[in-house]
């Protein structure tokens, strides 16, 4: 086929425009993807290698051309590595779009007796609101991971196994402040309460609320790497508050979390 245009010499093809496209459009989603993240600042260094190695090719300089030429080659096997946790992240969010993920409209158009009855999706929700509520009142501190899958990885050592069903009281009575269980999180998987006194990993993200503490990081950095719903209660103000996907919202009311909660374990199955 015919090049698209001329630019100062250079000939454009239509496909040289689409593959330019692309690429821009996926440093776009990786910018997105890394902002705010300490890993944000290893990107722009890569890019800004992957830049001087075009302008030193561009300029006929062969000793750095080769040089970076090297250090990228070796580079890929270290990008791996530094991003692990954000390669993971974006498969991630790229499988629950892919067209058989379970949220798919294949998935419910095949399999619709999965999406029949949500009653027990329901049951939990009220249970889990209703002692999110009274927590809130009373200023019990509270962290509650909802987590899509029994796989969820989490100290074992340090956490109480439970495997019980899910109950407004059981929940308050775990949380109290003087139960022994009441510091760390409480996973809940499906419709059974996993363990407690869970130690959960700790965001480094600089770009959250100095004033937030330990039980709120703990929520973004069980959400950061995987797919779970982080509820925190606070226990100096008593405010409400989630994490989802590194990202976290704060002051939220009982009925917000209640369309969050819908929206991962109803509308997500």
């Amino acid at each position: 086929m015919e090049e698209l245009f001329n630019f100062y010499g250079y000939k454009f093809h239509w496909l040289n425009i689409v593959d330019l496209a692309i690429v821009i459009f996926l440093v776009v989603q990786l910018y997105r993807l890394l902002k705010g993240s300490l890993a944000f600042n290893i990107f722009v260094g890569l890019l800004m290698v992957y830049m001087a190695y075009f302008i030193v090719q561009m300029l006929h300089m062969p000793i750095l051309t080769i040089i970076l030429q090297n250090f990228i080659n070796v580079g890929l096997i270290a990008i791996i590595i530094i991003f692990q946790p954000e390669i993971r992240k974006f498969l991630l969010v790229l499988g629950k779009k892919a067209p058989l993920s379970k949220d798919s409209f294949l998935t419910k158009l095949f399999l619709p007796d999965k999406f029949k009855s949500y009653r027990e999706e329901e049951n939990i929700i009220n249970e889990v609101i209703t002692a999110v509520a009274r927590m809130a009142a009373s200023r019990t501190g509270a962290l509650i991971v909802i987590a899509n899958t029994y796989r969820v990885k989490f100290d074992t050592a340090s956490s109480i196994a439970i495997d019980g069903n899910i109950n407004a009281k059981l929940l308050e009575s775990i949380f109290c402040k003087g139960s022994p269980l009441h510091d760390g999180a409480l996973i809940i998987v499906g419709s059974k309460i996993l363990a407690a006194k869970v130690i959960l990993p700790v965001s480094e993200n600089p770009n959250l609320p100095t004033r937030i503490g330990l039980r709120h990081r703990s929520a973004v950095g069980i959400t950061e790497h995987s797919d779970n719903l982080a509820i925190v209660v606070s226990e100096e103000r008593g405010s409400i508050s989630y994490a989802q996907d590194g990202n976290l919202v704060q002051d939220i009311s009982l009925e917000e979390l209640k369309v969050k909660m819908y929206e991962v374990m109803v509308d997500g199955y």
